[in-house]
């Protein structure tokens, strides 16, 4: 069976606290004013009876990734483990992938080519956590491959009830949130 990378999102734990941004913007080298992750907080319901969500957001690596079909130049593709990436030099910058994406995960660097969130794939193939993963303070985030039924992001969504962002879609992301 072949691996199949996965991220879940504890959304009763995480706390807004951006850790997950800035530990992915130093790992990655993310240029000033542009970001691979971020924070949502969604309030439901009316006062006093409010609730408030916290979701650290960021590329879901689809498994029917509609920026992967969008791409002209073949940038865009699939790697091992289901990760979606961006090879920069055959980028052009067209920004058909943005427009295909439905979590609006991508941005345009000021060298001209898109990129986005690899699930830090260079940490992983060393055997470590995203860096994202491994700095949250809360536990909130949890990576690992959802083909072993014995991973803690395979656990976890027995364990729970979650959901996706946008399933109408059909692109079948990747990450998952626990509700």
């Amino acid at each position: 069976m072949s691996t199949r990378y996965a991220m879940v999102v504890d959304t009763r734990l995480c706390v807004a606290c951006k850790a997950c941004v800035l530990a992915c913007k130093a790992e990655n080298a993310i240029p000033e004013g542009y970001c691979r992750d971020w924070l949502v907080e969604e309030v439901r319901g009316e006062y006093p009876n409010l609730t408030a969500e916290n979701r650290s957001e960021r590329c879901n690596q689809c498994s029917n990734a509609p920026c992967v079909s969008a791409c002209p130049t073949g940038a865009s593709h699939v790697a091992d483990g289901g990760i979606v990436l961006v090879t920069p030099d055959k980028c052009t910058g067209c920004k058909a992938c943005m427009s295909a994406c439905p979590y609006d995960a991508r941005y345009v660097t000021p060298d001209g080519y898109v990129d986005k969130c690899t699930f830090c794939i260079h940490r992983v193939q060393r055997g470590q956590e995203p860096a994202c993963v491994s700095i949250c303070p809360t536990r909130t985030l949890h990576f690992g491959d959802l083909s072993d039924p014995d991973s803690t992001v395979s656990r976890l969504l027995r364990s729970r009830p979650y959901k996706v962002n946008h399933p109408e879609s059909g692109a079948d992301p990747n990450v998952y949130f626990l509700v």
